[in-house]
């Protein structure tokens, strides 16, 4: 085994880590506060090329490992996982999605302006009654002539009111249940596609999440992905992608939130010393410390899968369950390591602990996850 990171990936990292500090901590606390999306901040991170990482160069991407990425994902995430989720919608889910299984007229129209930040994603899976039932879509696409006419209502959508490019999932042929789903590519803007209003949410408040509203919008069949009846498995086959860049996600927020608790015991005293040098303080950074590296082993080896090709479904899934897990105790414990400092939004810790809860339910429930998990080591 070899823990080793290469020369490149430590560059990456380090470019990513420089960008946080400088770019994404000052303003992070305002944006949070007014919901208010990133805009300057995502531009740039389509310049530095964050935003089609693992993409082939020929279509303005980085051509970079997932390892990379995942590196990005952590270090973004320590400091605004408003901006790092905007990042693991665009690569994953969209450009993967895109790249992996799009014709190349697809490729070369819509995932060429998407690597560069010149245009933004969307993933539309969810609805008010498919959430983590991925199969019960109600949202249609019915053929009529050269376009599919698309009828129904998406939630909780990351970039919804941002995206200029959405990945719908929709039901074609009813009867062949999941197998009757296909993909769509829909441009804002396209008549009949509305934008509902954006959601006001625990956390990643920076990130905007809207519902969207398709009345009779024509689809043309050029933009359907994959062969009819394909949507099914194209969510699937790249939701399987998402999950580690939303477990890298978990990781940065449950890291960042240790390093300010770190700091803090440091200076902080209590009863003539200060309070690292407190057994109980001192166990709860020692406790934090080994969970995040267990985590990030299991980040790690599932991008390590991807790269190698190996199947990474249950690897993907362990490390997002695991690590969500691990965001969440570890920033409950920032939070009291800091005491009544932690419950006031200048010291950062309160945002992290209602940042990390979504990592346990976007792209797949922790409940999903063990579904996941269970069926792979019963498969055989």
């Amino acid at each position: 085994m070899d823990f080793s990171l290469s020369e490149e990936q430590l560059m990456i990292r380090d470019a990513a880590r420089d960008f946080a500090r400088t770019e994404l901590l000052p303003g992070v606390i305002e944006r949070d506060n007014l919901q208010k999306f990133p805009t300057e901040q995502v531009k740039k991170m389509g310049e530095l090329g964050f935003l089609g990482m693992m993409v082939d160069p020929k279509y303005g991407g980085g051509g970079m490992d997932t390892q990379s990425y995942v590196l990005v994902m952590e270090e973004l995430s320590k400091i605004d996982a408003s901006c790092s989720v905007i990042v693991s919608v665009n690569n994953s889910l969209v450009c993967y999605g895109l790249e992996k299984y799009g014709s190349e007229e697809q490729k070369q129209k819509y995932l060429t302006k998407l690597t560069t930040g010149e245009k933004l994603g969307a993933f539309c899976l969810s609805e008010p009654e498919a959430g983590s039932d991925a199969t019960s879509q109600k949202t249609t696409a019915i053929e009529d002539g050269d376009h599919y006419i698309l009828n129904g209502t998406k939630n909780w959508i990351t970039n919804g009111g941002s995206a200029d490019y959405y990945l719908v999932i929709a039901q074609t042929h009813k009867e062949k249940k999941h197998k009757g789903i296909n993909a769509f590519i829909v441009e804002k803007g396209w008549e009949g596609f509305e934008i509902g209003p954006k959601e006001d949410k625990l956390g990643i408040r920076g990130s905007d999440t809207h519902s969207l509203i398709f009345n009779d919008v024509r689809v043309p069949k050029e933009n359907r992905i994959g062969e009819d009846g394909f949507g099914f498995s194209f969510a699937m086959k790249t939701l399987a992608g998402g999950r580690i860049g939303i477990a890298a996600q978990a990781l940065g927020i449950a890291a960042g939130a240790y390093d300010m608790a770190r700091e803090y015991s440091k200076v902080r005293k209590a009863f003539g010393t200060e309070i690292c040098n407190h057994q109980a303080i001192a166990f709860k950074l020692a406790d934090m410390h080994t969970s995040i590296e267990a985590a990030r082993n299991l980040v790690y080896k599932a991008a390590w899968d991807k790269d190698q090709g190996n199947d990474y479904d249950m690897s993907g899934a362990m490390a997002k369950l695991y690590a969500s897990q691990v965001a969440m105790d570890v920033s409950i414990e920032a939070v009291q390591v800091h005491g009544g400092n932690g419950y006031v939004k200048e010291y950062h810790v309160e945002r992290l602990m209602r940042d990390a809860k979504i990592t346990q339910i976007y792209e797949g429930t922790s409940e999903i996850q063990k579904i996941v998990i269970s069926r792979g080591l019963l498969r055989d």
